[in-house]
């Protein structure tokens, strides 16, 4: 059975967009939507899911019957399934995200998902989720592009898998940033002409996979001579879908969250996938 989309909403107009992206991306994936809205804490005592939908208050009803409403009304053949658990945002996702093809969340929010942006919902979820995690700051379509964030690390390796396999499904194509630095300010020309001739070899190496596992996909690729943040977030402009890895090459081991992901988490111009590597079987 495919898991569902997981999209996170609080009532809230960015979160209600989050949930019109959860839901096209779950028809276009064939999956179920679940719309999960978090109660406070106080309702975690609740034994059941029936006596935590009595306690919620109207206003936490009225925040899933109009986020399935919708979901339904944009999609007919869509399975919506909706949910009131309770208990902190973060951890309630985050468990979520165990069973979830994709976990989605609005890039701010009210209520008991707070300042998503910048808040620590969103980077426990993001920097944490067993699924791909996906945040909608600004929705676009139309551009059939979908923007992948390349450096080598196992955390873009599996960026780029996702990101080949949703511009295949989109029948998008895949543009592959690759941002590097001068060797320094003083670098004779040759020195940097060696340089990007390295980075161009590399990225066209790591690109090899993808284009033999999906001839389908035109994969474009783009060195770009500046902060891969900056570059990165240029491009979201005129992508449908930007996807990096939750960390660079450069990333410290103990951090969640590199440094490019959080910066695109704020200004990412379109969807923005975070993907993390699949944790690798123990032996025996």
């Amino acid at each position: 059975m495919t898991h569902p989309i997981v999209v996170g909403v609080d009532g809230s107009g960015r979160s209600l967009r989050a949930l019109v992206w959860a839901a096209h991306e779950a028809v276009l994936h064939r999956c179920a939507l679940r719309i999960v809205h978090v109660l406070p804490r106080e309702h975690a005592y609740a034994t059941t899911a029936a006596d935590r939908a009595r306690e919620a208050s109207s206003r936490d009803q009225g925040v899933v019957a109009e986020a399935a409403a919708i979901a339904r009304e944009t999609h007919p053949e869509l399975e919506v399934v909706t949910d009131l658990p309770a208990g902190a945002p973060a951890a309630v996702l985050l468990t979520g995200s165990e069973h979830a093809h994709t976990v989605v969340l609005g890039a701010k929010g009210l209520g008991g998902f707070g300042s998503l942006l910048l808040g620590s919902v969103a980077l426990q979820v993001v920097g944490h989720a067993a699924s791909p995690a996906v945040v909608v700051n600004h929705v676009t379509t139309g551009h059939r592009r979908i923007v992948v964030g390349a450096d080598g690390s196992t955390h873009s390796q599996a960026a780029l898998a996702y990101a080949v396999q949703e511009a295949s499904l989109r029948g998008a194509q895949l543009q592959a940033v690759h941002a590097w630095s001068y060797p320094g300010p003083e670098a004779a020309v040759s020195a940097v002409q060696a340089a990007a001739e390295k980075h161009r070899q590399s990225l066209e190496e790591w690109l090899v996979p993808l284009r033999e596992a999906h001839p389908d996909v035109e994969v474009v690729e783009e060195l770009a001579h500046e902060a891969p943040a900056l570059a990165l977030a240029r491009a979201s402009d005129r992508a449908d879908l930007m996807v990096v890895g939750s960390r660079g090459r450069g990333g410290f081991r103990g951090l969640a969250l590199g440094s490019v992901s959080h910066a695109l988490l704020q200004f990412s111009q379109c969807p923005l996938a975070v993907i993390r590597p699949r944790p690798q079987p123990t032996p025996g």
